[in-house]
């Protein structure tokens, strides 16, 4: 992957160079809005690792009322001790997802398909609600860390992130249609008194706030530090996420880092951030609890927002395994963010991951 810009959009992971005046714009916010600190480019791959990377692209070619496109890939890439790489796994999920409609899901499809599988479970069901808990039976017996698995429990958020380029493109939820309030509370950011319900009273309509211009994810040097993306069109949302295992002593706690972006490209192709975390762990070796965990802001909307990351340190002498439950019974409420609780969703993956790293013993 060159990470070149190309006509029409970007084919890399990141951004086109954009001009001072865009970049001042971007940059330029109220006092009333959140950390602006997108971090550049992608880290080296580690000897002896193993990086999952995703995505998930929502298009809307119909215009902004009319269904979302969705596609979600994703690579597991091993690192062997030499350098050398090879992938372990490769998917790709493609949804049509009526989304004035209630979020039902039109169409999907899951690459690669196996025995078994049954997607039907899950077409015509409302991805807002419901859709996380029938995926064991869409695809029974899949591990529920494996790759493919790992791409459908993110489309939920996904879709609903995409909402955010209705709002960008001048489309917004009256007053006489929609209770602001109704979500109070749900998270630091809709906490009751904070900046978004103040001035979404103020304006008669939940507020915009754009982000600052998204730094490449380009990793100088290596062309395999994502996998293959497709350039985005105006009014697309993009969620990247990248999670590094590796164990740099052979007797000491396994290494973790996960990366997470939301991105919006906006009708002149500029690609600004609209949430990024980077969480950092450490696992014990033989009972694969969390020794340590921090979460690091890097952009969120709202001054308030940022205070969920402590939520995190919850975590400390836990295992990952069952992340996707705890998260949802346990973190909830103003002391929590809903894009740091998935990418703590994301980490229930982590005991297939180092399993693999562990069996992993080729002399590349």
């Amino acid at each position: 992957m060159s990470g070149k810009p190309e006509a029409g959009g970007f084919t890399g992971p990141g951004n086109p160079e954009a001009g001072d005046h865009l970049e001042a714009l971007a940059s330029a916010a109220p006092p009333s809005r959140g950390p602006r600190r997108p971090r550049p480019g992608t880290p080296a791959r580690r000897p002896g690792s193993l990086r999952r990377t995703t995505t998930h692209t929502s298009l809307r070619p119909d215009g902004l009322l009319g269904d979302v496109h969705l596609t979600a890939a994703g690579r597991d890439l091993w690192t062997g001790p030499a350098g050398r790489s090879e992938v372990r796994a490769r998917a790709t999920v493609e949804a049509v997802v009526e989304y004035t409609g209630g979020r039902q899901l039109r169409s999907l499809r899951i690459e690669p398909q196996r025995a078994g599988d049954r997607p039907e479970v899950l077409r015509g069901r409302s991805v807002a609600s419901g859709l996380r808990k029938a995926l064991g039976e869409a695809l029974p017996g899949e591990s529920p860390g494996s790759l493919r698995y790992q791409l459908l429990d993110d489309l939920p958020t996904a879709v609903l992130v995409s909402g955010y380029a209705m709002g960008a493109g001048g489309l917004h939820i009256p007053r006489s249609s929609f209770d602001f309030h109704f979500n109070a509370d749900i998270c630091a950011g809709w906490a009751t008194g904070a900046s978004l319900l103040t001035e979404a009273d103020r304006l008669g309509r939940v507020p915009h706030a754009r982000g600052p211009v998204a730094p490449p994810l380009v990793c100088v040097g290596d062309d395999e530090a994502w996998h293959q993306v497709d350039p985005m069109s105006p009014h697309a949302m993009r969620r990247w996420r990248r999670l590094d295992v590796w164990r740099p002593a052979p007797e000491g706690p396994v290494e973790v880092e996960a990366f997470f972006r939301d991105s919006h490209v906006d009708v002149d192709r500029i690609e600004t951030v609209v949430h990024e975390y980077l969480v950092t762990a450490t696992l014990e070796p033989d009972s694969l609890t969390f020794g340590d965990i921090r979460a690091e802001v890097a952009v969120l909307p709202w001054p308030e927002c940022p205070s969920a990351a402590a939520s995190a340190r919850r975590l400390l002498g836990s295992r990952p395994g069952d992340l996707r439950t705890r998260v949802r019974s346990d973190f909830t409420g103003t002391s929590t963010c809903t894009h740091l609780n998935d990418t703590l969703r994301s980490l229930a993956c982590l005991p297939d991951l180092v399993a693999g790293m562990a069996g992993a013993n080729e002399p590349y």
